[in-house]
C-alpha cells in the first residue's frame, strides 16, 4: 500500500523492503522498534521536533554521542512540530501513505495533536499503529509517566536482579524499553499478516511493564499454585547447580553443567569422576540441595587455572561454559567475526564505526545496515517534504515559523 519508492528505497535488501514506517517515537522504546523494522528493509521516516530533535542525539558517550548511530541507522529524518496545526497536517499527509506508525508518547498525546489512530485510519484503512507506553493505553495507571526502569520494577525484573542482602539491581542496559520495542515490532508484523486477509489495520498496544512481565517465566504460576515467591539470588538460580561464575587466576568464567550427563563430563574434566557417584551430587535434585558446597568445590579447581586453561578443558569435554565478554573481547573474537555479528558503518560524525549487525539472520533475504543515522535534524526534509508537494519556498516559510 506504500506509494512511489524514493531513490533511497530502490534495491533495498531485507524481507520488509517496500514497507513504509513513520516513527513519531523518541528516546529508546519507539526508536528501537523502528530500528528493528528498518534493519529488515523497511523505509523508516523518523519525525523529529525542529531544533534539538530526538533527545537520543544527546545520550551516551562520545561527542556527539555514538548511541544515536545505532538506534537511528536505516532511517531518514524529517523535522515536524507536531504541536502546531500545520505540522499535524503534514504528519497526516505523511502517514496517509504509510504501512506502520510507531509512537511512544504518553497515552492521549496523539489525540491532543489531532493524530488519533482512528483519525489516521480514516484516511488509511490499512494503517497499523504501534503504541508503546509505560502502562498501556487503558487501565488505572495509563496516564502515569512510565520509563523503562519503572516497567522493569512492575513487571518483576528488578525484584529478581541482584544479591539477596542488597536492594534490587538493574541490568546495565535499558532492557525494559528494548523489550517493549521488540514486542511492538512483533505485534506490527502479526498485524501485517492479518491485514493480508482483512485489508484493515489495527492498533498494537505494547506496555513496558507487560513486555518485561512476558520474560518472567513461571513467576506468577509458581505463586498461584504453590505460594512460592521468587526472590533475588545473586549469580545463581537456586536449586540449579552447578551454574555459576567461577574465579580463575586471571578472571572469571561461567560454567553451566546442571544436567546429569553434562555434570558427568564436568566431573571428568576436573579429574573427579567420583563426584558422579557421590549421593550429594549424583542427581539434579541432590546438586541443587548441596549447591553452595558444589560451587565451592568447583571454585577450588578453577582458582589456580587461567581462563584459557579452563576454557580449553571445558571445550574438550563438551561442557557448556564461556568467558564474560567485554566490548574489546567481542571485537577480537573469531566467532563474532565469522558470524559477522559486528559491522562497520561509515557515519558522518564518527567515520567508520563498529556496532552490532542486523539480527536475526535470514538465509535468503537478510537485512542490512543500509544507511547511517541522519547526522542532523531534518536532514531529509527536502526529499520527504518535496514528495508531499512542498517546494523550496514553502519549506523555507514553514521553517521560519518553526513548523519544520
Amino acid at each position: 500500500m506504500s506509494g512511489p519508492k524514493s531513490a533511497w528505497e530502490v534495491a533495498v535488501p531485507g524481507p520488509l523492503a517496500g514497507l513504509r514506517v513513520i516513527e513519531f517515537g523518541q528516546l529508546i522504546a519507539g526508536p528501537f522498534c523502528a530500528q528493528l523494522l528498518g534493519d529488515m528493509g523497511a523505509d523508516v521516516i523518523k519525525v523529529e521536533p525542529p531544533g534539538a530533535g530526538d533527545p537520543m542525539r544527546q545520550w551516551g558517550r562520545g561527542d556527539p554521542p555514538v548511541w544515536w548511530e545505532v538506534i537511528a541507522r536505516n532511517k531518514r529524518s524529517v523535522s515536524l512540530n507536531l504541536r502546531e496545526p500545520e505540522g499535524q497536517e503534514l504528519a497526516r499527509r505523511l502517514v496517509a501513505d504509510a504501512d506502520i506508525l510507531i509512537e511512544n508518547f504518553r497515552p492521549g498525546t496523539l489525540e491532543r495533536w489531532n493524530l488519533a489512530p482512528e483519525t489516521l485510519m480514516a484516511g488509511n484503512h490499512g494503517l497499523i499503529v504501534v503504541r508503546i507506553s509505560g502502562y498501556g493505553q487503558n487501565g488505572p495507571y495509563a496516564q502515569r509517566t512510565g520509563f523503562g526502569g519503572i516497567g522493569e520494577a512492575m513487571g518483576g525484573w528488578r525484584g529478581l536482579v541482584g544479591d539477596p542482602d542488597r536492594p534490587p539491581s538493574r541490568l546495565g542496559v535499558s532492557i525494559g524499553d528494548s523489550l517493549a520495542g521488540t514486542f511492538g515490532a512483533l505485534g506490527a508484523l502479526a498485524a501485517l499478516r492479518e491485514r493480508e486477509s482483512s485489508g484493515k489495520g489495527q492498533v498494537v498496544d505494547s506496555a513496558l511493564y507487560e513486555a518485561v512481565f512476558q520474560m518472567m517465566e513461571s513467576l506468577v504460576p509458581d505463586y498461584d499454585a504453590t505460594g512460592f515467591v521468587r526472590e533475588r539470588s545473586g549469580p545463581i538460580l537456586p536449586g540449579i547447580a552447578p551454574s555459576n561464575v567461577y574465579r580463575c587466576s586471571d578472571g572469571e568464567y561461567l560454567i553451566a553443567a546442571n544436567h546429569d550427563q553434562v555434570f558427568a563430563r564436568l566431573a571428568a574434566a576436573m579429574g573427579r569422576p567420583d563426584l558422579t557417584d557421590d549421593p550429594r551430587y549424583a542427581t539434579h535434585a541432590a546438586r541443587g540441595q548441596h549447591q553452595d558446597e558444589l560451587d565451592a568445590l568447583i571454585a577450588d579447581w578453577t582458582r589456580d587455572r587461567t581462563v584459557a586453561d579452563v576454557e580449553a578443558v571445558m571445550t574438550e569435554h563438551a561442557v557448556p561454559a564461556g568467558r564474560i565478554f567485554t566490548a574489546e573481547d567481542m571485537l577480537a573474537d573469531a566467532h563474532f567475526k565469522a558470524r559477522e555479528a559486528i559491522v562497520s558503518v561509515m557515519t558522518k560524525n564518527h567515520g567508520s564505526l563498529q556496532m552490532q549487525s542486523v539480527f536475526p539472520k535470514l538465509s535468503r533475504t537478510p537485512g542490512a545496515v543500509r544507511a547511517a543515522a541522519p547526522a542532523s535534524v531534518g536532514a531529509d526534509n527536502a526529499e520527504i517534504l518535496g514528495a508531499l508537494g512542498l517546494d523550496d519556498d514553502e519549506r523555507e516559510a514553514l521553517a521560519a515559523k518553526g513548523v519544520i
